[in-house]
């Protein structure tokens, strides 16, 4: 097992956009072995790199461990440095403070790594105390497995008593990773977005292309494939103006397509977006969505087309 290349502070704040490795071995939703493979998410991996793109986020869960095992094998064969974010999945029978430490090594094993750049809590559990989990992550932290904690799909009231019983063992809260794009826009509503900013917990945004919906590259008459198609029907064709808004957005910010400006928008929000990248071609859509900034009456334009349409 080798050591993983991490950045010497837990701060996220300097990162602007990251990868999203949900699809990396997931057969059932995302269909890898079959409209994408180990080849392709390779050259997303290196393309990514090469970029300065260097934050990756998986899962344990992420194909069943699979996602892990590949960007395991990928940072094998690289030089770079690669800030690797997993998560810990509380399943109901994991009730034991050790359950976290005994998911963090086999997900340490699956890497090939020693430590983490960030640790989180994939989803809050009633059975499961706040409170122990935290402790559990402030472990992780003294034993040097881990860098940062993040909490994921957590409200407003328990990401404050992360916050809290974190700060017991002198250590930041440093994320929470929630869906947040232009079609959800619920955590700016709910208070959880201004509650975040005013803890200093940085927001990771995953699905911030709402599962290819604000790439533009889906109507009604041509839906997305797999499971996703019959899901999304009505709302394509409810979003066709706010589509049409990004067009010509990102066509005064010198082409950008939507989905970039999606991104963007997100950035501007002071939000991290995880985008998914499957092969080379959307890795580099991707990157074309940094190094520029929206207008602030893009930004307004964009929330108020928007909030016809999102949740």
């Amino acid at each position: 097992m080798t050591e993983n290349t991490t950045a010497k502070s837990p701060s996220l704040d300097n990162l602007e956009i990251g990868v999203g490795a949900w699809a990396w071995g997931d057969r059932f939703f995302w269909n890898y072995g079959g409209s994408f493979n180990d080849q392709d998410i390779e050259a997303a991996f290196r393309t990514s790199l090469d970029a300065g793109i260097n934050f990756i986020d998986t899962a344990e869960v992420y194909g069943q461990g699979r996602s892990e095992q590949i960007l395991g094998q990928l940072m094998q064969n690289t030089n770079k440095p690669v800030l690797v974010a997993t998560k810990f999945f509380p399943y109901p029978w994991r009730l034991a403070r050790r359950s976290l430490q005994n998911a963090l090594d086999h997900s340490l094993k699956r890497l090939q790594v020693d430590q983490v750049f960030l640790y989180q809590i994939h989803w809050p559990l009633l059975l499961l105390p706040i409170g122990t989990l935290m402790d559990a992550m402030a472990d992780a932290v003294k034993s040097g497995k881990i860098t940062a904690v993040g909490v994921s799909n957590f409200s407003k009231s328990q990401t404050q008593r992360a916050y809290t019983a974190l700060a017991r063992h002198n250590i930041p809260l440093a994320s929470n990773q929630v869906e947040y794009h232009l079609l959800n826009r619920q955590i700016e509503k709910n208070g959880l977005l201004a509650r975040c900013r005013a803890m200093g917990v940085r927001v990771i945004a995953y699905s911030p292309l709402a599962q290819g919906l604000l790439t533009g590259k889906y109507s009604p008459e041509s839906p997305p494939p797999g499971v996703r198609g019959p899901r999304y029907a009505s709302l394509l064709k409810n979003i066709q103006p706010l589509i049409a808004l990004m067009k010509e957005i990102g066509k005064g910010q010198g082409d950008k397509t939507p989905g970039q400006v999606a991104l963007n928008w997100l950035i501007c929000k002071g939000a991290l977006p995880i985008p998914g990248a499957k092969n080379l071609a959307q890795i580099q859509q991707n990157n074309g969505s940094i190094g520029w900034r929206l207008t602030e009456d893009e930004i307004a334009a964009l929330d108020a087309a928007s909030d016809e349409v999102a949740k």
